[in-house]
């Protein structure tokens, strides 16, 4: 059978008008044309789907039941070819988003939110990653937009903030610091810390030392962990102390307490980063999401 989506549509019209010119004046074609196009079909069918007299129309049993069948081509056409659009606008797909854990415990979730109110179908693909790994993850093409801690200076990539954030020391409640109102970042000096190791957690040491050196001491970094769960972990043990962020520091379990650092006014950055020739789809639109936000405080 070689009927094609423009002879259903003929069909369709003309057994809905039951009348061949007002049919032709719905298609915005020529009357002879639209009865050629019918006797075709019904030749290629070998049935008659309409009775005609010179003054009425009339649909057959068999052409009931193909316009029964010809409305649901046409309606599963429009699905397949508005769906086809959508994809290619990045309105429907995946998004794979990196975080780290000052993100996810920050603005993260309030921006994927939003976002997928805007888009409800993007499905959202979060992967835990520091932000070397993300990177790493970005340049593979394994990873459509990271939040990272910046801000990250790297050729053919693009960013923008997405929040910033006080420092603040964690100690256990055992601690002598956990009686104070606030310390100076100098009284850390002869403490031991817990923090992320160096390899992984290499952007959030270019904001630590530099504090620590300005104070005049380097940290004496005792035992390190892969994450924040671990560094609370350990630090709620009494094995030291560690200086992470706000947002991280308000959803404290058990045994922890937070210390303010008076004279440090620093705040750590975490960025939305993507690259710059890769974005296209639903990263794209998530990007202009993200424009459309207020300045990060």
């Amino acid at each position: 059978m070689r009927s094609d989506l423009r002879q259903i549509r003929y069909f369709v019209a003309t057994a809905e008008e039951l009348h061949f010119r007002r049919a032709a004046e719905r298609l915005g074609i020529a009357q002879p044309a639209l009865s050629r196009a019918i006797q075709a079909l019904e030749a290629e069918l070998d049935v008659a789907l309409f009775v005609r007299t010179n003054r009425s129309v009339q649909i057959t049993t068999a052409g009931r039941v193909f316009l029964e069948g010809a409305r649901e081509v046409l309606a599963l056409t429009e699905r397949v070819v508005d769906q086809t659009r959508t994809a290619h606008d990045g309105r429907v797909g995946e998004l794979r988003i990196g975080y780290t854990d000052f993100a996810i415990a920050g603005a993260l979730p309030g921006l994927l939110k939003g976002f997928q109110e805007r888009h409800p179908r993007v499905t959202l693909k979060p992967q835990h990653g520091v932000t070397l790994a993300q990177i790493g993850r970005m340049v593979e093409g394994k990873l459509d937009v990271g939040f990272v801690t910046g801000p990250i200076n790297r050729d053919g990539f693009d960013q923008c903030v997405v929040q910033s954030e006080a420092f603040e020391c964690v100690v256990a409640d055992s601690h002598p610091f956990a009686k104070r109102a606030g310390i100076q970042i100098a009284e850390l000096a002869s403490e031991d810390f817990v923090h992320g190791s160096s390899k992984d957690w290499q952007h959030f040491y270019d904001y630590l030392l530099p504090l620590c050196r300005r104070a005049g001491f380097a940290p004496r970094i005792v035992q390190e962990a892969f994450n924040t769960a671990g560094i609370l972990g350990l630090v709620s043990c009494g094995m030291g102390v560690t200086v992470l962020t706000e947002r991280v520091c308000a959803a404290l379990g058990p045994g922890l307490i937070t210390v303010p650092l008076l004279d440090v006014d620093e705040r750590l950055v975490t960025s939305a980063i993507w690259r710059k020739d890769h974005l296209a789809g639903p990263a794209r639109h998530f990007v202009d999401y993200l424009r459309t936000l207020p300045p990060a405080p």
